[in-house]
């Protein structure tokens, strides 16, 4: 599948611990000491390297392999846009060995949304948007001036974000208060932002629609079974009533499945015939949006984990939500045309 095609680039293993997460090797290049590696093949699905330290990495034809550091790193996040003084210092690190039964997290992380090194303040950019979504959606809670159990329910539900979404394993986390905030800057930027979209109705892409629509497409192909093995498991159902709503999403989840292995190419309406330029970026933002709906089950399967019955009810009725925004975005990214999409 064309998504799965990446550049292999340069190898810049100085770096890993300190600004780097994960760097990729290049064939033939050492594994670095205390680094474990990991092997994408050409299918997107990862293996851990056992190749020992400072031995050559062999590579086939079509893989890629990373090399990461375990940490610890610190990060400081700002989990509200609307509060840029206030931020979270967090402390995490990679489980090199991982035990979890579906596969170790941060590999498929690589595998999925690998694009080159991953620096560090990458990831930390990745991080924070996940805990505004989660707070924005309602999947964590940080209410101000928190007391110590409401504290202690939002790292529990911080852990279980970042573990599942990244593989991260969070070691430390203490609100901290930001000196440096350019009050006037963010002010004029926001204003500029407001402007602009009143000026320009159709906003102009400043992303390549190709390069982000197999980007959205490769992390659907490969979390989507991932997260349906992490629904099955999250929280087994009580009752029938249940059971069957669990069944009936996973149904429906293994049918989107299909839908993205068979996703139509990005700049054809049919076999031979060339899709306008309009209707690419308008699959495009269907794919981009799906994959933003991935986001918000991964985060959902979080708060699965240990949900009793009271609590399940409403979370299965979220994942209807979040598999209808699943369901009809495939479809709109499928569409040839907007006459088609709306029939």
């Amino acid at each position: 599948m064309g998504f799965f095609k990446r550049p292999a680039p340069a190898t810049d293993a100085c770096a890993l611990g300190s600004t780097a997460v994960a760097v990729p090797l290049q064939p033939g290049c050492g594994a670095p000491p205390g680094c474990p590696v990991v092997i994408v093949d050409g299918d997107g699905r990862p293996r851990r390297a056992t190749t020992p330290a400072g031995r050559k990495v062999e590579l086939r034809p079509g893989e890629l392999a990373w090399a990461f550091h375990p940490g610890p790193y610190t990060i400081t996040i700002v989990p509200y846009a609307q509060a840029p003084e206030i931020g979270l210092s967090t402390t995490f690190a990679i489980d090199p060995l991982d035990p979890a039964p579906a596969g170790k997290r941060f590999d498929l992380y690589l595998a999925a949304e690998g694009d080159g090194r991953i620096d560090v303040g990458l990831l930390a950019a990745a991080v924070q948007d996940a805990v505004r979504a989660a707070l924005a959606h309602g999947a964590l809670d940080l209410p101000p001036c928190c007391g110590i159990d409401e504290w202690n329910a939002f790292r529990l539900g911080l852990n279980q974000l970042l573990y599942l979404r990244f593989g991260l394993t969070v070691d430390d986390c203490v609100p901290v208060e930001l000196d440096d905030v350019d009050y006037a800057a963010q002010l004029a930027a926001r204003a500029a932002g407001t402007l602009g979209a009143a000026s320009q109705p159709a906003a102009v892409e400043t992303v390549e629609p190709a390069l982000a629509d197999a980007k959205a497409l490769r992390r659907l192909f490969l979390e989507l079974p991932c997260v349906m093995c992490g629904l099955r498991l999250g929280a087994l159902p009580s009752g029938q009533d249940q059971f069957r709503r669990q069944q009936a999403l996973l149904q429906r989840l293994d049918r989107v499945s299909v839908e993205i292995t068979t996703m139509p190419a990005l700049v054809l309406a049919a076999p031979g015939q060339p899709l306008a330029p309009g209707e690419q970026l308008r699959r495009m933002r269907h794919s981009r949006r799906a994959a933003a709906a991935l986001d918000e089950a991964w985060a959902l399967l979080a708060r699965l984990e240990g949900a009793d019955d009271d609590k399940l009810s409403a979370l299965y009725d979220e994942a209807e939500r979040i598999v209808a925004n699943l369901e009809a975005d495939c479809a709109g990214r499928r569409a040839a045309g907007v006459a088609q999409e709306a029939a």
